[in-house]
């Protein structure tokens, strides 16, 4: 049970980097504080103490905003960001290491009994006010854009966006250099709310370009640290994860704007 919480609340280090220390997280988090408080009301529900449970579920929505009935399973370092106004339904499914941001639904399209809710894989990520409806299947690792409207199923890597939900890129039609910019992301832990190459936006554009230099100013040190210690030279203490990130991508977004605007 113990070693669950610090799983909670290690994730939320691992996901949100203003989280400064656990106490911080453990007093301020409304995020945390709903999954705690479900973890106990899905406790009593599979007891058999089920308005035990909706009363400590009822509690938790009015302390956090956030509303998860007790007989939804929720999986291993979920993390709510922000939180207020995610809903999640009683027969939803959560993997592991699942985020939500604030105003998602995981909701039901029908008022019959049985599985109505959907399930979400490990990994997965849906971006804020998204709603994903209905006993559908979002697979692992996949990604639901902000605003989007889910009501089929979406495949393991995909991205979705757009009303009604869309796929717009899936993880086997993901090239090289692609791979090479998710890779770097992650080791800086950045992620664009489901942006893919595919949406037509200049700061989107922009950040590839600095996942792309921020790889190559990687191989360049690497490299130049095998020569050195070829040459038998001490490079010293090794670089930190995140080294200078003064890129100059900022000029290349004002023109685009100003493109725009002469446009309109």
């Amino acid at each position: 049970m113990f070693e669950g919480i610090r799983e909670d609340i290690r994730s939320v280090f691992h996901r949100d980097p203003a989280a400064r220390n656990s106490l911080e997280v453990i007093l301020t988090y409304p995020g945390l504080h709903a999954v705690l408080l479900h973890r106990l009301a899905h406790a009593c529900w599979k007891a058999g103490f089920k308005l035990l449970a909706r009363i400590i579920s009822t509690f938790s929505r009015w302390l956090t905003g956030i509303e998860i009935h007790p007989g939804a399973t929720i999986g291993r370092r979920f993390f709510i960001d922000h939180g207020m106004g995610v809903v999640i339904g009683e027969t939803a499914e959560v993997g592991d290491d699942v985020t939500l941001y604030h105003g998602v639904t995981l909701g039901g399209t029908t008022w019959n009994k049985g599985k109505r809710h959907p399930t979400l894989g490990n990994g997965v990520v849906v971006g804020a006010g998204a709603k994903v409806l209905g006993p559908i299947t979002v697979s692992a690792n996949a990604r639901v854009g902000s605003n989007a409207v889910v009501t089929k199923d979406v495949p393991e890597g995909a991205t979705v966006v757009g009303i009604p939900g869309r796929i717009i890129c899936k993880e086997e039609d993901v090239d090289c250099r692609e791979k090479q910019r998710q890779a770097m992301a992650e080791k800086i832990g950045f992620d664009a709310y489901g942006m893919t190459p595919d949406m037509p936006d200049p700061i989107a554009r922009s950040i590839r370009k600095l996942l792309d230099h921020m790889h190559a100013v990687d191989q360049k040190v690497n490299q130049m640290s095998v020569e050195l210690e070829k040459m038998g030279r001490d490079c010293g203490q090794s670089l930190p994860e995140i080294d200078d990130q003064a890129f100059d991508t900022l000029a290349e977004v004002e023109e685009e704007n100003r493109s725009q605007l002469k446009v309109d």
